[in-house]
């Protein structure tokens, strides 16, 4: 089970401890279902290939169902040719937040004229996600427009508006 919560931001977060990146390429072979595959490259460390299942979003959209499972690099390449769009390019930072949470911010498609950036958080139960508040990690500013279970703010929609 995926919970989340997304914002819609500007550039990357100040004062707080950056614990990894990655560089990401990710497609989708369905939006809904969500079903894609999604390059992840660590910063100094190891690439993962990996095909993603997800189920519809809760009313609310904090949370969904989520089934992700590695893949070699040839299935990965074949997949990638049945899509047959550019990937989406993303680069995602990680930030320890003051209480434990891990804020995820990501540069969605640097450098093109619908480039954008959001993040998010992800929690361990849906109660503890509707009750986390900004403020409470001093990011009220920078986690002002929230976004979450908000139609057309998903990455799959991001997808089929820049890709068809």
């Amino acid at each position: 089970m995926e919970i989340e919560r997304k914002w819609m931001v500007k550039g990357w977060p100040q004062g707080l401890p950056l614990l990894e990146t990655y560089r990401m390429d990710q497609g989708y072979i369905s939006v809904r279902p969500t079903v894609r595959i999604r390059k992840e490259a660590l910063e100094g460390g190891a690439t993962s290939l990996i095909l993603c299942f997800k189920g519809a979003p809760s009313a609310d959209g904090i949370s969904r169902q989520e089934i992700e499972t590695q893949i070699d690099a040839e299935l990965f390449g074949k997949l990638e040719k049945l899509i047959g769009k550019p990937l989406i390019r993303k680069v995602r930072k990680t930030y320890r937040l003051p209480d434990g949470h891990r804020l995820e911010v990501n540069s969605v498609d640097e450098g093109l004229s619908t480039a954008f950036w959001y993040a998010e958080i992800e929690y361990d139960t849906e109660q503890e996600a509707r009750e986390w508040q900004p403020e409470s990690a001093g990011l009220a500013a920078y986690l002002a427009e929230e976004c979450t279970g908000k139609p057309g703010s998903s990455m799959g929609d991001y997808w089929k508006e820049t890709r068809g």
